[in-house]
């Protein structure tokens, strides 16, 4: 495919997408030029080259989801680890909880966190704002329990109730556990798969998987990684501590509120989420569980969308603030600023995404100079219904790959080119294309518009 590149006073001309600029350490870059699905493929292969995690930070979580479907099929066979760390999908003061699955993807991407090295961490900016527990927490409120030591059935017991774990009589999503007998089902936080463990006076003889809709025992473990079952403690201590900063907090008789009758029960009342600086000491954000090397990465839109969350946040609180049954904390306990945000990026090796030249400025700017192929698309009521296809392909100097939204639509595709008298051949991922002697390839990938490129035949 062939490129073109731009350079003026400000910018300088990088070799490829296929071959990216990086920014030393604490340098700021801008990179711009990118049009199309080049901004996917350009990230994935700054990811392959860099030595440290690279973290992408997106205006919202469908630009987020849409993006790491994208920089998995780019990144393709490289075994580079593409995760995105999930929003709540709750708004600022909601008197529901997030869902159990997403607290327990959440848990396991921030355990991950602090022996990941490389690879790609992509987050939205509101989410990214978002004030969490301490990393402590979640490492030393962590289990690992392996098949052949010692287990104190009710002294698990005890510890998965004050992680807060709920004992239940069948055991069907995160967070739950049930004891029958000598058998403990448990499904723990950041696992996609309950366990069943098995145990022999205090031994634990056998762990297996097993499928919550026929309660039927799959294969067999050797060990099973537990995580707290919420982002928060509800043990003695964390519960001593909730009522007292409730009531250090808010005026009146706290027994008139019912999220603090439930926790001094110990029960975690829906919306407990936006009560966290309640339960400890301090709190930290996404940044304390990132690796000191860490290299972010900004896409358009982002300022916006957090100034855009910011309103939207203070105007829930003024909304919210006096309701005496329930009580909320002001936003700056809960969020940072997007000031405080910057700080954060400004101290580290960063690239700022420019898709719209000029808006962003840096000491160095990189014009990738990418372009969008014309309109080809194949109009089957003319009288050559291939002819924009077939001019771009005779009159460009690389190869070409056709995608498909599904399998279907691929060998769909496949039939009405051949019949237009065009020859391709089916691959199945972006390596199948780069190792293919074709010209025209068509796979199945999750992009949205063309790009060219340097890749000549």
């Amino acid at each position: 495919m062939s490129r073109t590149a731009q350079a003026d006073d400000r910018s300088c001309n990088a070799s490829s997408v296929l071959d990216p600029v990086l920014p030393g350490p604490g340098e700021q870059l801008v990179w711009t030029g990118l049009s199309g699905d080049s901004l996917p493929l350009v990230v994935a292969n700054a990811a392959q080259q860099l030595n440290s995690l690279l973290v992408v930070i997106t205006p919202d979580m469908q630009s987020a989801e849409l993006l790491q479907d994208q920089l998995a099929f780019f990144a393709g066979r490289q075994a580079l680890p593409v995760a995105t760390f999930p929003d709540w999908e709750t708004l600022p003061y909601d008197n529901f909880s997030p869902h159990p699955d997403i607290i327990s993807e959440r848990l396991a991407t921030l355990y991950a966190l602090h022996e990941q090295h490389r690879g790609l961490l992509i987050v939205a900016a509101p989410t990214l704002l978002q004030r969490l527990p301490p990393s402590d927490f979640v490492y030393q409120n962590s289990l690992l329990l392996k098949t052949g030591e010692t287990l104190n059935l009710d002294a698990m017991r005890t510890r998965l109730e004050s992680a807060g774990y709920r004992c239940v009589s069948q055991v069907m999503e995160h967070g739950e556990f049930a004891v029958r007998g000598s058998l403990l089902d448990l499904y723990p936080m950041g696992n996609s798969l309950p366990f069943r463990i098995d145990l022999f006076d205090d031994e634990i003889e056998s762990i297996k998987t097993f499928d919550t809709d026929t309660q039927r025992s799959l294969e067999t473990q050797e060990t099973i990684r537990m995580l707290p079952a919420r982002e928060f403690p509800m043990d003695e201590t964390a519960i001593r501590a909730f009522r007292q900063r409730f009531r250090a907090r808010f005026e009146g008789d706290p027994q008139n509120c019912s999220i603090y009758r439930d926790v001094s029960k110990g029960i975690a009342p829906a919306g407990i989420e936006y009560y966290l600086p309640l339960f400890s000491e301090q709190t930290c954000t996404l940044f304390d569980y990132l690796p000191a090397n860490a290299c972010m990465l900004q896409l358009d839109a982002t300022a916006s969308a957090c100034e855009a969350f910011q309103q939207q946040l203070q105007e829930r609180y003024e909304a919210r603030r006096h309701n005496i049954e329930r009580p909320v904390l002001p936003p700056e306990l809960l969020f940072i600023e997007h000031a405080e945000l910057q700080q954060h990026l400004d101290g580290a090796a960063r690239i700022d995404i420019d898709l719209f030249r000029g808006t962003k400025t840096a000491c160095r700017k990189i014009d990738y100079g990418v372009r969008l192929p014309g309109d080809v698309r194949i109009r089957p009521r003319g009288e050559q219904p291939a002819a924009s296809l077939l001019a771009f392909i005779a009159g460009f100097n690389g190869r070409v790959l056709i995608t498909a939204e599904s399998t279907g639509g691929r060998e769909s595709l496949l039939d009405q080119l051949r019949a237009l008298g065009i020859r391709l051949a089916a691959v199945n991922d972006w390596d199948g294309f780069l190792e293919s002697q074709h010209d025209i390839c068509v796979t199945v990938a999750p992009l949205e518009q063309g790009l060219l490129l340097d890749a000549p035949r």
